[in-house]
């Protein structure tokens, strides 16, 4: 192929402008296409390959291959070269295709005498929608030039294909037939409430009228021009009141990185000197990435992907002279906005006044979206299953963010319904409120220490409201998670400082650093492992990377100077992790006092008990430790062998068995005989059946979230503890698999609130 890829890529490009532009139908350009490709290319065959519905490649034009085959040839995703190439969403060039394992012969082609073949997939909205191939007689080595120059075509043909000229739309966005109907659609909780209102859809994605450049330099400068147009409004954001500090800020700060990522600029600027519009070049590079992304595994990268779905549509808004994609002044006055996946800048889009909900295709709770959200204080749901497909602008919209539900277009009586729940809930939250200042005290006078579990600085607010006696698990990974970048001791300490301050003096348990699993850093190297519940995470990796736990600790004994600090390392399996994690605080406290640092006023030491195996070492463990907290979920998980991640056995177990309550009970006895205070903070203890059930095995204090404080502070208030602990002390022999259904008798015959 003569000539340098840009030059070439031009050419070919602006003789492709002239066709797109000229008269005749789609299938007539279409064809038109293959042949000026095949000759620019100096290729014998050039074929385009179109998606149809069912997952189904159908030739759809073609220079040099048998015009019969034309609309008869159809290629399942996986199935030969093309398929290969479409289902793994990247291009594919082979000097002697034919000895590829994949190569499937079709007959009706005429192939057979075609020895090279490069492939390219065409690529809209991240979505593969066909495949443009060239293929030689002779074994043809292509280059990458000659790769690129392809893949900036198909982005061109990518504009004829989703004209709906060729393929109906329906096929290209596939539909569910029975869309207008009511619809309940399962996913997963990333903030909790109920939002009602109508359906926005959030389709940043704008149309590219024009894809190739007459002046390059022209666009390059218009590229400059837009990105500093984003770096202007987010300093704008970054001035809001409230946007000092926080992780919601941490995010931010992410997203720019984002923005000024130079491997990511100097890919559309190399597209803008192949030939492309500033608006092409962006959607070029973007829809590449997020294809290539598809394949990927990781969760935080897959996450990432969506702050580059954000940044590229305001890219584009802003080449379009700062043109809205969506009438968002038009905001009804109740909005649900309903999207595929959002970057943390767009819920700042719209007006919080009439923001009621939040639904996403994507997402999960450690996506930057959902961090914001949960500064808004909006409901969101997420994987919710081609909602977009199945959704209308303006539709009655239901988001409960509780159960992790959507309702599109409810019926009447579910709106009804609704309704008069969220009326309930207002009524509830005032009688809540009211209780705020009430100790959490039952009948006969037995005090129960009610704290809150925290991970963000957006939490604190709601100790003062719920009327917790203080935080009694914050748990400090989730900063880390928000953060692109490991944070250092300075910014650790000014974080852990923030969070005494705005306690205001009431008890703040830190629990060291608990990542692995399910919780992944964006800025370590994830291992797989076969079950990484039981991997390599907490306390373990900590303790492997000690410089990391040395770092919080230090960070902890000066944010807590003056003042008591309470440190819980967590998923302690034996005693001699918790020796070797209690030695690197002794020794930070002694290099922080010969450094003439001020200490802590107290400092006190507790292990969450999560493993079943410490609970038989509680003779080495009791004398060690200053307090002890159980944490119901990995317990429970690791009690019954139940994967709490799996929904063939998440719900099979019930904590109200009574193995699980006899386990407590036995854990609670011991601990009270040695006189080390005992709390449980997992879920069992937010619920106020189970929260009775813990109350009645002599557990006094409870770490819950903070919507469950005014519930179970409500059961407490109406429970007798003396006539529950006589019933329970019955019941832990008996050999039901649950004892859920007793209990709710004892609280419906007792006058108990749950």
């Amino acid at each position: 192929m003569a000539g340098s890829a840009p030059s070439v890529s031009r050419r070919l490009l602006a003789r492709l402008r002239d066709v797109m532009a000229g008269g005749g139908t789609s299938q007539e350009r279409l064809d038109k296409v293959t042949g000026l490709i095949a000759a620019d290319m100096v290729a014998e065959v050039c074929s385009c390959y179109v998606m149809r519905a069912g997952e189904v490649l159908e030739l759809f034009a073609t220079e040099g291959l048998k015009k019969t085959a034309v609309h008869n040839t159809r290629l399942r995703v996986g199935e030969g070269l093309v398929g290969d190439i479409a289902a793994h969403a990247r291009p594919l060039a082979l000097a002697d295709a034919q000895s590829h394992p994949y190569f499937a012969y079709r007959p009706e082609t005429g192939e057979e005498i075609y020895h090279s073949l490069m492939g390219v997939p065409i690529i809209r909205g991240g979505r593969v929608i066909g495949v443009l191939v060239v293929q030689n007689r002779t074994m043809r080595h292509y280059t990458e030039e000659e790769i690129e120059t392809l893949e900036t075509v198909a982005m061109v043909l990518a504009e004829l294909i989703v004209s709906g000229e060729l393929v109906g739309r329906d096929e290209l966005v596939p539909v569910d037939g029975n869309a207008l109907l009511p619809l309940r659609l399962e996913g997963v909780r990333l903030n909790a409430g109920v939002g009602i209102g109508l359906a926005v859809l959030h389709q940043p994605r704008r149309v590219i009228r024009q894809l190739v450049a007459e002046d390059p330099e022209a666009e390059a400068e218009r590229l400059r021009d837009a990105l500093a147009e984003i770096t202007l409004a987010l300093e704008a954001v970054f001035s809001r009141p409230g946007m000092d500090a926080g992780e919601h800020r941490d995010v931010l700060e992410t997203y720019r990185m984002f923005t000024e990522d130079q491997g990511w600029r100097s890919r559309i600027a190399e597209a803008i000197k192949g030939g492309l519009t500033a608006e092409a070049a962006v959607q070029k590079v973007h829809d590449d990435m997020r294809a290539r992304m598809s394949s990927v595994s990781d969760p935080y990268l897959r996450e990432r992907m969506h702050d580059f779905d954000d940044i590229a549509n305001r890219l584009l808004t802003c080449l379009a002279d700062g043109a809205e994609s969506g009438s968002r002044e038009e905001l009804p006055a109740d909005a649900v906005v309903i999207a595929r996946a959002m970057g943390p800048m767009d819920l700042f889009d719209y007006d919080p006044a009439r923001l009621r909900g939040l639904v996403l295709e994507e997402g999960s709770p450690t996506s930057h979206v959902a961090i914001v959200a949960r500064a808004m204080d909006i409901p969101v749901v997420s994987r919710a299953k081609d909602v977009l497909g199945k959704v209308e602008p303006l539709d009655p919209v239901i988001v409960d963010g509780d159960n992790g539900q959507v309702f599109l277009r409810p019926s009447e009586d579910i709106r009804d319904i609704f309704a008069e729940a969220t009326r309930q809930r207002r009524l509830r939250a005032a009688h809540y409120a009211s209780m705020r200042d009430l100790p959490a005290v039952t009948r006969d006078g037995v005090g129960i220490r009610l704290m809150m579990n925290a991970g963000l600085l957006l939490d604190l607010p709601h100790l003062h409201e719920s009327g917790a006696d203080g935080i009694g698990l914050y748990r400090t990974e989730l900063p880390f998670m928000a953060r692109s970048a490991l944070p250092d001791v300075a910014a650790q300490t000014l974080l852990y400082r923030k969070i005494l301050d705005q306690s205001e003096g009431l008890p703040v348990v830190f629990r060291t650093l608990d990542v692995g699993g399910d919780k992944v850093l964006p800025y370590w190297d994830r291992r797989e492992e076969d079950n990484p519940a039981m991997g390599w995470r907490s306390i373990r990796i900590t303790l492997d990377r000690p410089s990391l736990l040395r770092h919080q600790l230090r960070a902890l004994l000066r944010a807590a100077a003056g003042r008591d600090l309470s440190v819980m390392f967590p998923m302690i399996a034996e005693v001699t992790e918790l020796i070797r994690a209690r030695d690197l605080l002794d020794m930070e406290m002694a290099q922080e006092q010969a450094a003439g640092r001020p200490l802590p006023a107290s400092v006190k030491v507790g292990t969450m008990l999560e493993v079943p195996a410490l609970a038989f070492q509680l003779d080495a463990l009791l004398p060690r430790i200053d307090f002890i907290s159980v944490g119901s979920n990995d317990l429970a998980q690791f009690l019954f062998a139940a994967d709490r991640g799996n929904p063939l056995v998440a719900e099979r177990y019930d904590p109200l068995s009574p193995g699980m309550l006899s386990f407590l009970k036995a854990i609670t006895t011991r601990a009270a005989a040695a006189g080390v205070p005992l709390s449980v903070c997992g879920e069992m203890a937010g619920r106020p059946l189970e929260a009775m059930a813990l109350i009645a095995l002599g557990i006094t204090t409870l770490s819950v979230s903070a919507p469950s404080v005014g519930p179970v502070k409500t059961m407490i208030r109406s429970l007798e503890a003396a006539p529950i602990r006589d019933y329970m002390a019955g019941l832990l022999d008996r050999p039901e698999p649950s004892l859920r259904d007793k209990l709710k008798s004892f609280a419906l015959d007792h006058g108990v609130v749950i």
